[in-house]
């Protein structure tokens, strides 16, 4: 028995629409992944600035400290 053409059509849309909404899937991941490693770049710069700050502060003050 022969299937009516509107089966195949709804196939080959349903393939469309399925590729469509993986390709979408995949940018929205990889633009999570990419915002995620940007932000964990950002935060270990802070961290490291931060310790840069307190490692000058600590070798000031024993500077001072010794010069009396």
């Amino acid at each position: 028995m022969p299937r009516p053409a509107w089966t195949e059509y709804g196939e080959d849309m349903g393939k469309t629409i399925l590729t469509i909404v993986g390709v979408v899937l995949a940018i929205w991941l990889l633009m999570t992944v990419i915002g995620a490693i940007i932000s964990m770049l950002k935060f270990f710069f802070f961290i490291g600035f931060v310790a840069v700050i307190v490692v000058l502060a600590v070798t000031l003050v024993s500077k001072m400290a010794r010069t009396r």
